[in-house]
């Protein structure tokens, strides 16, 4: 999964970056310090992973991995290359989803790029910019279709409905909030719109705010509500918090969230969030080799989750032998589950569950 971090200059966006990374992108009191998009490589918190590595004492332990790319600040004109952005906006199509850090903190030593906190012009700056950038690409599928309706009017249909999307974006909405048929998102899927993209809104406040509740901060508020009207997420963060735990030791990590009322980082949350967003669940292998955790969709049938693997597994599927993880930490071992009868045997319709434990035969 490859998430791209946006926003405007200054909002904290390569701040959070560094944080969650520790990549070491650049991050300084001006715009574009961000020219090129870093990129960065993080593992998938997950428990239930270090639990089966006591079970299993493997050679090692493989946790998913999300990639962040992190995409220098736009600017008012982005669409029309104002500052870098042309390059900018060809990177955010590349990604799954979006984390568009809005700027939610008052800080006189930090730079507004527009003058002044304000999350509801920041966040329309930044759609402004992706919707001008998305008509382009989608007239030019309109001229396209319009072109294939002339032989065939079985494209009238496709027509139609890309017309419809047009007018939502022009209205200043995003893509994602047009109510589609499963057909018509197939459809709207084949274009690479950027406002097509699931988003979650990263809520950057400070420090203090956490300490006081973020519900206390009004700019966060007006953050829910702009991502509650178009089928986007929100998380409040603080990258300055993320800075500090950054460096630190599990043990000291917990006392210090513990302390500012946190139960886990805000990185932890993202990913979890992210996943949800995305509709992707994590199934899992274990043995005295390696403990690994695999990143699929929810509705994955058992064949397309062993080509996860690797595709003979797909190609020769005959069944997979699947306990659930609890079950198999509860009896201490895969043939004291067999005993009790807790280990399944599926075939290939069987959908994959979030944490199913699963050793699959083939045959190629």
């Amino acid at each position: 999964m490859k998430l791209g971090i946006v926003g405007l200059p200054n909002v904290g966006k390569s701040t959070l970056f560094n944080a969650i990374t520790n990549a070491g992108a650049q991050s300084a009191n001006y715009p574009f310090c961000t020219i090129e998009p870093n990129v960065g490589v993080v593992a998938v918190p997950d428990k239930r992973l270090d639990l089966l590595a006591e079970l299993y004492h493997p050679v090692k332990v493989t946790p998913a991995v999300i990639e962040f790319v992190d995409i220098a600040g736009l600017v008012r004109g982005a669409s029309k290359g104002e500052g870098l952005g042309n390059k900018f906006l060809s990177n955010i199509r590349e990604v799954d989803a979006v984390v568009h850090v809005v700027r939610c903190f008052v800080n006189d030593d930090i730079v507004h790029v527009e003058g002044s906190i304000d999350p509801a012009r920041d966040i329309e700056t930044i759609n402004l910019e992706l919707i001008l950038s998305d008509i382009e690409i989608l007239e030019r599928r309109i001229d396209k279709t319009q072109k294939l309706m002339k032989g065939d009017k079985k494209y009238q249909q496709e027509y139609d409905f890309f017309q419809r999307v047009k007018s939502v974006l022009e209205e200043g909405k995003p893509a994602r909030s047009v109510e589609c048929s499963e057909e018509e998102a197939e459809l709207l899927s084949s274009v690479a719109l950027l406002t097509n993209k699931p988003v979650i809104y990263a809520a950057n406040m400070s420090e203090g705010d956490f300490k006081g509740g973020v519900e206390n901060n009004p700019y966060f508020k007006t953050v829910r509500e702009i991502a509650s009207g178009e089928k986007a997420g929100v998380l409040p963060i603080c990258a300055e918090i993320e800075a500090e735990i950054a460096g630190m030791e599990k043990e000291e990590k917990e006392l210090f969230l513990a302390d500012m009322g946190l139960t886990e980082s805000g990185l932890d949350r993202l990913i979890r969030a992210c996943y949800s967003l995305l509709g992707l669940i994590s199934y899992l292998t274990a043995g005295q080799p390696e403990v690994r955790a695999w990143t699929i969709t929810k509705g994955t049938r058992a064949p397309q989750a062993a080509g996860k693997i690797h595709t003979d597994f797909e190609r020769g599927f005959i069944r997979a032998e699947v306990i659930d993880y609890k079950d198999l930490l509860a009896c201490g071992s895969l043939a004291a589950a067999k005993e009790k009868g807790l280990v399944r045997s599926e075939g290939k319709d069987y959908v994959m569950q979030d944490g199913d434990v699963v050793l699959f035969r083939f045959n190629v």
